[in-house]
């Protein structure tokens, strides 16, 4: 039968593999039939999930993939610059056999971008990091990695990243060749650097304004000023009429943000 364990690792490879979009709706129903087990442990695995801040659940709605706040996406990053440059600071030496192994990953990656794979593509791109902290021998850092590199995929499918695959394969291969070299310094500033371009590529606004909607929609409607009476007319003015377009609020345009979350229900069986 089909553990806990290994089903909150699917849903985290679906997400990485941005085949589950934010706001995906996680039915325990339809994950016990998918996956052949009961709901007791497909609610074991969510709730796993939850604590780990890659789900949520409402009593009322049920689970539901998260949708990090644009605060939350910038907390997501910044963790992950402390996490992954803390990481290469305290290097001191990298071993052969590490370097062969992200090599081995780097291999898988461009042979990603070179084919159709779209899911397979962007999981490796995340578990680089990933796979980084498990072959300079932290494996309590790789797991915190790999849920932080699933939100900040969600973060990037939320905001609508414009940051491109084969850069962010250049950038790790230039960091692994500068580990090879053992240039410690050099790769973390490097990996600072991707960091920072990956961050910079989302569509976050400086500050968010929370009522910026509702303040656009009951904004006073500009009225276009009375008709100037001719001199020497002695009829009384008429009072302008007001167009039926002008008494009409227009609805504001949706954001891009909306846009993106409005179509993600998707079939479970097509994913996991």
């Amino acid at each position: 039968m089909t553990t806990a364990t290994e089903i909150s690792n699917r849903i985290i490879e679906a997400v990485m593999a941005q085949k589950l979009a934010p706001g995906s709706r996680l039915g325990e129903q339809q994950l016990a039939m998918l996956f052949d087990c009961s709901r007791t442990i497909v609610r074991e695995a969510l709730t796993r999930l939850a604590t780990r801040g890659i789900v949520t659940v409402s009593a009322r709605r049920g689970w539901y993939v998260i949708e990090p706040s644009e605060d939350e996406a910038r907390e997501a990053f910044e963790a992950r610059r402390v996490i992954e440059l803390g990481l290469l600071h305290q290097l001191k030496v990298v071993d052969k056999a590490a370097v062969r192994q992200l090599k081995s990953h780097l291999q898988r990656e461009k042979a990603a971008l070179a084919g159709t794979d779209v899911g397979m593509r962007s999981f490796l791109l995340g578990d680089f990091h990933v796979c980084l902290a498990e072959c300079l021998g932290n494996s309590l850092l790789a797991d915190t990695l790999r849920d932080f590199t699933a939100r900040t995929t969600l973060i990037a499918m939320l905001y609508q990243s414009s940051h491109d695959a084969a850069q962010s394969c250049d950038d790790h291969v230039r960091i692994v060749e500068a580990l090879e070299v053992g240039d410690i310094a050099r790769a973390e500033a490097l990996m600072a650097e991707h960091i920072g371009t990956v961050q910079s590529a989302l569509r976050l606004q400086a500050s968010s304004d929370p009522l910026a909607g509702l303040r656009d929609a009951l904004a006073p409607v500009r009225k276009s000023p009375p008709a100037t009476a001719v001199a020497g007319d002695t009829a009384k003015p008429s009072r302008p009429r007001r167009s039926r377009a002008a008494s009409k609020i227009s609805t504001p345009p949706a954001s891009d943000k909306d846009a993106a979350s409005a179509d993600t229900s998707t079939y479970l069986g097509a994913l996991l």
